[in-house]
């Protein structure tokens, strides 16, 4: 075969270096490119962990054994012989910046895996990287620099559970300075300044909180005649979506591809954030670092009113903010049991869940076969347009994921009024402690969309039953299960939480609480200092008990229990409609939401879907659910791929199992969000 020349650059000689050519064929294979220059630089070095990159193309040649025919390179192409790992600015959820060693060769998938393991955060499926928009510096912030600790030199692991020495992973006690990196990584950090807080962006709608999941490439264009006043105004609205979201602050990079081909440099600045909210296998022992990383996103996360909460839910996560910060302060970190000591209590905790689970009674076995129902009276309301509140009150009946009301205790052996099924449908809390008021909101599956209905029941021991119940059911289990009791006790210790103490005198408990710093700005407008502190104090007090493990338990268990947690929002249009609608994307269902007002429209649970397929053509997710039910749409602000990933992700995280919590399939986690570049 004909013997031509191929030029190569070496990013190791530096910019201006000139590029080396060699004498190549096309039945050359990549390794034998390789070899030919690296003896032509006459560099000693080692190269193992360098690579052939092709910048046309903008991929990487990592099938040594491919030759340059069957990879389509000709003398015309531009390659570059770098290192596949490079130093990466790392942003974390604490606002700690770190500098760490990351591969750019390998799928951001693999790259965040590699990562986790050497930050220590078991279970990295749940995480993955945002690209921020480099925002042009003031000439007041130019003084100021902004830390970064260098990890570079911090050995990548191997081992899915690294031994601890002196509560920390051996990789990090080998000096004091990643000793101290850790000690910030795994404990959380003082409460933000409230200016700090006022800088940064908030969404002041649903359509901000979608603005992360922009596509930053190009924009959307409609080809379609415009002939009536509302296509006009709906194409409008859309063209003003699109380009304000092109300014937006973060977005997530690819799973599914390299950072080199998402255009990441050496030295750039991402964010290292958990995108699914599916928090597997929690052992805080050993998940010290990603416990604190969590409890950090789910603060900002309050403080940026991301997420909505109401006043008394606010209050308590500042009581617990403002304890998790002194106990942060003043506790010792360090444990001091040895390596042998803790495989030990792991092995012992292991062996007591299986004797816990295997030691039920015969008794036990029989009540769980024969399942209980719930009997009271409560007050029930359907609320209409432009109709006041009215609730009325009937016998209620609770069995298995079924509600059934009657006039009367008397009537309950007759036909009930009606029969609610609550498989599948929202359940949220409508709680005011101080107020004695308890409600849960139902959002009932109907053909036309979704059905609202209220619950009120009397008091704390009454609503604790049932919304346990309602919660179950919306899960499609029944009383009998055996988290039953154990949400019963959880939503009785959260209501204690919100309890006001009278006996004791908050306002002599600390002078010097920041409480602008535990709130979101709204609230810091609403009531002066003096207001919010004895608010604060007086849910602190309820909270003071716990540990600090216990207290970041509970802040985020109180963070999983809101209505909107989870929730991921994209622009779409949805086909045969004529207007831009929101789709919320959570753990376990996506839901259609009214762009204009905000109400839930219709919901679509991931377990009763069937198949989803994407034509990458024009852009649009097909998904058939059971019962012959059908949805298709395009994305206004969005990749599809975005919304593609998402579901896919979240079917891959209920695949997982306790049984295999060491093993990940990152061969199907591609094939559930790779798309077209997978296969």
């Amino acid at each position: 075969m004909a013997v031509w020349d191929l030029s190569v650059t070496l990013e190791d000689l530096g910019a201006e270096a000139p590029p080396i050519t060699v004498s190549v064929t096309s039945d050359l294979h990549i390794g034998g490119v390789i070899l030919k220059l690296v003896e032509k630089s006459q560099v000693r070095r080692d190269w193992s962990d360098h690579a052939l990159w092709w910048e046309q193309k903008q991929q990487w040649l990592l099938r040594p054994s491919w030759t340059l025919e069957k990879c389509g390179i000709h003398a015309d192409a531009r390659l570059i012989f770098m290192p596949q790992h490079k130093a990466l600015k790392l942003g974390l959820p604490n606002g700690l910046t770190i500098r760490v060693r990351a591969c750019f060769s390998g799928s951001v998938f693999r790259t965040v895996l590699g990562i986790c393991k050497m930050l220590n955060i078991r279970r990295p499926e749940e995480l993955s990287l945002l690209r921020p928009v480099e925002e042009k510096k003031k000439k007041k912030d130019k003084d100021l620099s902004e830390e970064v600790y260098d990890l570079t030199d911090v050995p990548l692991t191997s081992v899915s559970r690294p031994c601890l020495y002196n509560g920390m992973p051996a990789h990090f006690a080998d000096s004091p300075k990643t000793e101290k990196v850790y000690k910030m990584l795994s404990v959380p950090q003082p409460a933000p300044a409230p200016e700090a807080i006022a800088k940064l962006y908030r969404p002041a709608s649903i359509v901000d909180k979608a603005h992360i999941h922009s596509r930053c490439t190009h924009t959307h264009t409609h080809t379609h005649t415009i002939s009536t006043f509302t296509s006009l105004c709906s194409c409008l609205l859309s063209f003003l979506l699109t380009h304000i979201t092109l300014a937006t602050p973060l977005r997530w990079l690819d799973s599914s591809r390299s950072l080199m081909q998402q255009g990441v440099q050496e030295n750039d600045r991402l964010w290292l954030r958990f995108k699914y909210y599916c928090f597997h296998d929690m052992e805080p022992k050993y998940d010290a670092v990603r416990l604190t990383q969590l409890y950090e996103q789910a603060r900002w996360a309050i403080l940026l009113e991301d997420i909505d909460c109401t006043e008394e839910e606010m209050m308590l996560f500042g009581g617990l903010q403002y304890h998790i910060n002194k106990l942060s302060l003043s506790e010792p970190q360090a444990m001091t049991s040895t390596p042998a000591m803790d495989d030990l209590d792991s092995a012992l905790q292991c062996l007591e869940v299986k004797l816990d689970v295997g030691g039920s009674s015969p008794q036990d076995l029989l009540d769980n076969l024969t399942a209980p129902e719930l009997n009271d009276y409560l007050k029930i309301f359907r609320p209409k347009r432009l109709t006041l509140k009215g609730y009325k009150q009937y016998w209620f009946k609770f069995k298995d994921d079924s509600i059934s009301y009657y006039k009367s205790k008397e009537e309950s052996l007759g036909e009930p009024i009606q029969q609610i099924n609550l498989k599948g449908c929202e359940v949220a809390p409508d709680v005011n402690v101080a107020g004695q008021k308890f409600c849960i909101r139902l959002l009932i599956p109907a053909p036309e969309g979704m059905n609202e209905v209220y619950l009120r029941c009397e008091n704390e021991e009454q609503y604790s039953r049932w919304m346990a119940a309602c919660r179950l059911a919306s899960k499609g289990k029944s009383l009998a299960d055996t988290s039953f009791q154990s949400e019963i006790q959880s939503i009785r210790s959260f209501l204690a939480m919100q309890q006001t103490n009278p006996s004791t005198n908050s306002s002599q408990t600390d002078d010097n609480i920041n409480t602008h710093s535990l709130v979101s700005p709204r609230y810091s407008k609403k009531y002066k200092t003096k207001q919010l502190a004895p608010k604060i104090l007086d849910a602190y007090q309820n909270v003071a008990q716990l540990s600090l493990t216990d207290a970041l338990l509970r802040f985020l268990q109180i963070w999983q229990a809101l209505p909107d947690f989870g929730l991921s929002f994209v622009v779409v249009r949805f086909k045969g409609s004529r207007k831009d609608e929101v789709l919320g994307i959570a753990p376990n269902r996506l839901i259609r939401i009214d762009l204009g007002v905000g109400d839930v429209v219709k919901t679509w649970r991931y377990n009763n879907m069937r198949q989803w397929n994407v034509n990458w053509d024009i852009r649009q997710v097909a998904i058939e659910f059971d019962g012959n039910v059908n949805i298709a749409f395009c994305c206004v602000t969005a990749d599809c791929k975005i919304v593609h990933e998402f579901i896919g992700g979240y079917i891959f995280m209920s695949t997982r199992s306790r049984e295999q919590s060491d093993t990940l399939n990152e061969e199907l986690f591609h094939k559930l969000t790779g798309g077209h570049e997978a296969l």
